[in-house]
């Protein structure tokens, strides 16, 4: 027997149409690739998604074609998202800083027919156009400009386009398991693969970001995802402000701490999500020049571990609540958040301060597992003490790689994340190191996470990456690479004295190399492989 009520399918589209009536008056503000700011609306955002779902019918595309995007976080950029998956194509993100030849390689994989690229982007685009396959149309996503056209002749311009088009569109009624949009992983090790959501996973998704146990987002909230648009669709959270009908503030390419101050504290935002990197040059600024951050009320941390020094200072610096959370782009990403329980009120800060730094617990929709061996099915106890391979299944993670028709999955149908981890009773996860990033010494397991956190605790350290070092006798052996606090003066003695009393004698690395800069990703992580190329054999030679 079947219940007795309405179905409809749980599409992208709805939840633009439900921002455009009941919040067309939130605010949707943008900084440009110009800097300067456009102030809209939901209402404006749905009708320009409309107008250029009529635009790329026009163009020829069709209901499953790719259509790709390099592009910062800005009102046309989400525009778009909302035209190209509402109506029926599959919005590609694409990373900007992947190499060039990954951009060619996951450009023609996905077989995109038309290319969405911001005015930043123009060299890259000029420099990858001969070697595409595919792209039939390049969509500049600004207003007419004679200096883009100069160097590509056949350019449109997304205000042009949108301008010629009604806002009369009906978005067509789509299998709830159609695809959505497509993202590729780094590539760290080999070429990117590609993860395809569905319309059904991503609204399922965003309606568990929204939860008060996850990222507790609302209506009363204006929310800055300092996180691109191109890492796993900012972590689903330009959809979720659509469903609750958030301001949200779109940092375009302005990512650096002061912009993202003069950002949180002109707008009163109360919300916002970044990687740990991005943090730190924001508690930089905001130190220096003596804001409060008074309208932060919490920030979201993700991509990588949180320091410990640093959930301290948001706390009891900026009296702002800091989310650890978890997730990969395989899962949407949203694997984790950490929220308290009603038990956990009385704590102590000390003991609240240990909770937060774990990554926090599944939501309903999502289930975790540590097994034995990587791709096992032994599952371990979850006894917050064995660690093991950390395995995740549920209505939002990956079940296969885009055009690829065997399984992402164990036997037993779970996907192994590559993390090794920990999970208590209550289902609270501690990701100890990614599985190629443990260091294993003389037939032990050193945590290059924990050298780098204790490293982050110390005051003249402004970021720490500990990595694998080749050693003639012990295999593996840990090397610090830190970067200093501007105006600090401290030796490589004084801060290897430092770990004395943390950890044990052996776990101690070997080395420090003190650098002026750290290679980052486009989305804000620490590049361990391109430091394992440059200083993976330091020991060898001294």
């Amino acid at each position: 027997m079947l219940g007795n009520m309405m179905f409809q399918p749980l599409l992208i589209s709805s939840m633009i149409e439900h921002a455009g009536r009941y919040h067309a008056d939130s605010l949707v503000i943008s900084k440009n690739t110009d800097l300067s700011i456009t102030e809209t609306t939901w209402g404006q955002v749905h009708e320009n998604s409309k107008r250029f779902a009529n635009a790329l019918q026009a163009l020829g595309a069709v209901q499953g074609d790719r259509i790709a995007t390099i592009a910062w976080n800005n009102h046309r950029h989400l525009e778009s998202w909302y035209a190209i998956s509402g109506s029926g194509m599959v919005c590609h993100t694409i990373n900007p800083r992947l190499f060039p030849e990954q951009l060619v390689f996951i450009i023609n994989d996905a077989d995109d027919k038309v290319l969405l690229f911001d005015k930043t982007f123009l060299p890259l685009v000029k420099a990858v156009k001969p070697m595409l396959k595919c792209v039939e149309h390049y969509i500049c996503l600004d207003a007419p400009d004679s200096a883009v056209t100069e160097q590509l002749p056949d350019v449109l311009f997304y205000d042009d386009v949108i301008a010629q088009q009604s806002t009369q569109y009906a978005w067509p009624v789509l299998d709830e398991l159609s695809a959505s949009s497509l993202c590729y992983t780094s590539g760290t090790t080999g070429n990117p693969k590609g993860v395809l959501y569905s319309h059904r996973s991503t609204v399922l998704h965003s309606y568990a970001i929204c939860m008060p146990d996850s990222l507790n987002i609302s209506a009363r909230d204006i929310m800055l995802p300092v996180v691109p648009m191109f890492h796993v669709n900012a972590w689903g959270t330009p959809y979720a402000a659509a469903m609750v009908g958030c301001t949200l503030v779109l940092p375009g390419p302005g990512l650096d701490g002061a912009s993202l101050v003069h950002l949180i504290d002109t707008f009163k935002v109360s919300v916002a999500l970044g990687v740990p990197t991005i943090w730190q040059g924001l508690i930089n600024v905001a130190l220096q020049t003596g804001t409060t951050l008074e309208s932060l009320k919490r920030n979201v941390v993700g991509g990588s571990a949180c320091p410990p020094a640093m959930l301290k200072i948001f706390k009891e610096k900026f009296d702002c609540e800091t989310i650890h959370a978890w997730g990969m782009t395989e899962t949407s990403p949203l694997g984790s958040s950490c929220q308290f329980k009603a038990k956990h009120q009385y704590l102590s800060d000390a003991e609240k301060l240990k909770i937060r730094l774990s990554q926090g617990r599944p939501p309903f929709g999502v289930d975790l597992r540590l097994t034995d061996e990587e791709k096992g099915t032994h599952e371990l106890e979850r006894d917050g003490h064995a660690s093991g391979n950390l395995q995740i299944k549920g209505h939002w993670i990956i079940q296969n790689y885009f055009g690829k028709a065997e399984s992402a999955l164990t036997s037993d149908g779970w996907f192994d994340t590559g993390d090794i981890a920990t999970l208590d009773a209550d289902g609270y996860l501690k990701i100890s190191d990614r599985s190629k990033d443990l260091i294993k010494s003389g037939g032990e397991w050193i945590s290059s996470v924990e050298l780098e956190n204790l490293a982050m605790g110390h005051p003249k350290i402004a970021m720490a990456a500990v990595i694998a070092a080749i050693h003639p006798k012990w295999d593996e052996r840990p090397i610090l690479i830190a970067i200093k606090k501007a105006e600090t003066d401290l030796s490589e003695a004084e801060l290897l004295d430092y770990y004395a009393d943390k950890v044990a004698k052996w776990q101690i690395p070997d080395k420090v190399i003190f650098v002026d800069s750290i290679p980052l990703s486009g989305t804000g992580k620490m590049l361990k492989k391109d430091l394992r190329e440059l200083y993976g054999n330091v020991l060898l030679n001294s």
